[in-house]
């Protein structure tokens, strides 16, 4: 069937859009890479002695934070020993349990209690930057001594405050933030790599 003259033309025009936004969304993150650097060379040694690292986010965040711990398991681009990484919503029990006996706001921060040690890594993603389980984690991490990170969209926000360190991406098109995201994740298990000497 074909569609009406015009609607073609149209839905090209929202899809340039689109696509034009992730470039210039892509570009502006540029600014961020140093950042990226430095966690991939600071979770390089973590990991290197025997520490872990944590991630939580929800719905599409979700998915990100078990992509980042999912490279680090498995590999990135090149063979290296698996290195200890906890996608904090992937034990559905758990999760289920912990929102069910003490409310869904708890559900990653008991988690972060349960397996986060002084001197592991949370990495916290959030698009909004205002979920609150997982401001709520990155803040028992930080009592229990271990390092927040947030990857959020655009900042000021309350997750970026409760970490040690933040990356915000500065769109205003959800589906774009979570884009960036996703070359952020692919850009810090490439500084790990760096760092931990992978060829």
């Amino acid at each position: 069937m074909t569609a009406p003259t015009g609607t073609g033309t149209r839905a090209s025009t929202v899809y340039d859009r689109r696509l034009e936004a992730l470039a210039e969304a892509a570009l502006r993150f540029r600014d961020q890479v140093p950042t990226i650097e430095a966690w991939g060379g600071r979770l390089a040694r973590v990991l290197r002695g025997g520490g872990r690292l944590l991630a939580c986010g929800n719905g599409g965040s979700a998915a990100e934070a078990q992509h980042l711990t999912a490279e680090l398991v498995g590999r990135f681009e090149s063979e290296r020993c698996p290195l200890s990484a906890i996608p904090l919503h992937g034990d559905t029990s758990s999760v289920t349990a912990i929102g069910n006996d003490y409310g869904p706001v708890t559900v990653f921060e008991r988690q972060v209690q349960a397996h986060g040690r002084p001197g592991d890594v949370l990495v916290c993603l959030s698009t909004s930057g205002r979920s609150a389980n997982v401001v709520a984690a990155a803040r028992r991490a930080r009592r229990l001594g271990l390092t927040a990170w947030a990857v959020t969209g655009p900042g000021p926000n309350p997750l970026a405050d409760a970490c040690d360190d933040a990356i915000t991406v500065p769109a205003g098109i959800t589906s774009t933030v979570q884009e960036i995201h996703l070359a952020a994740i692919h850009l810090l298990c490439g500084a790990v790599d760096e760092a931990l000497g992978v060829t």
